[in-house]
């Protein structure tokens, strides 16, 4: 069953990062955005390769910047896992699997330009890539595959261009040791 921006829901945070309710996703995303819960996964392919896309000119927040492969929210009373690559089907066409949890406790706030703002808990994982993907146009307008040290010099070098989320991500990739899927 498809769901639609409209009946999808998010899952309410207190400031612990515990559950505290739902909102519809076509309401979260304010000036007064609450906290909720999100997730952000980076793919790879066979060669150690990192899949970035670029997020559709309809997307409501930082449309047209390079991010991390695919970020969404779960719906309540759904595992993270499962959000993940319910959400890779959707926007890339594509399935994944071995999800690595790499970064469990990632969390931030951004304005953009326009004033709408991001408030989540969103842990990070690492996946790989089991089907080329096939972008839904409403959600992804472009995507390339880079190196990892490519990914840390652009959050580096041009922060601009990226999601602001993906550049606190790069940081703290970094910071943990977290630069490439096994093999």
């Amino acid at each position: 069953m498809s769901t639609t921006l409209a009946d999808e829901q998010v899952v309410l945070l207190d400031a612990d990062g515990a559950p505290i309710g739902a909102m519809d996703k076509s309401r979260v995303h304010t000036a007064n955005t609450p906290l909720h819960l999100a997730f952000s996964c980076y793919v790879f392919d066979s060669e150690g390769r990192m899949l970035l896309t670029r997020r559709s000119l309809a997307k409501r927040t930082w449309p047209g910047v390079w991010t991390n492969t695919c970020c969404g929210h779960p719906a309540p009373g759904e595992r993270l896992e499962d959000a993940i690559r319910r959400r890779m089907r959707f926007e890339l066409g594509a399935e994944v699997d071995a999800l690595r949890l790499v970064l469990p406790e990632f969390r931030y706030r951004a304005v953009a330009p326009d004033g709408i703002v991001e408030n989540e808990v969103c842990p990070v994982y690492f996946a790989r890539l089991r089907s080329d993907p096939r972008p839904d146009s409403d959600e992804v307008m472009d995507w390339r595959w880079t190196s990892v040290a490519g990914f840390l010099a652009a959050a580096e070098a041009v922060p601009f261009l990226l999601s602001p989320w993906s550049v606190l991500q790069a940081d703290e990739l970094r910071a943990a040791g977290e630069l490439e899927y096994p093999s």
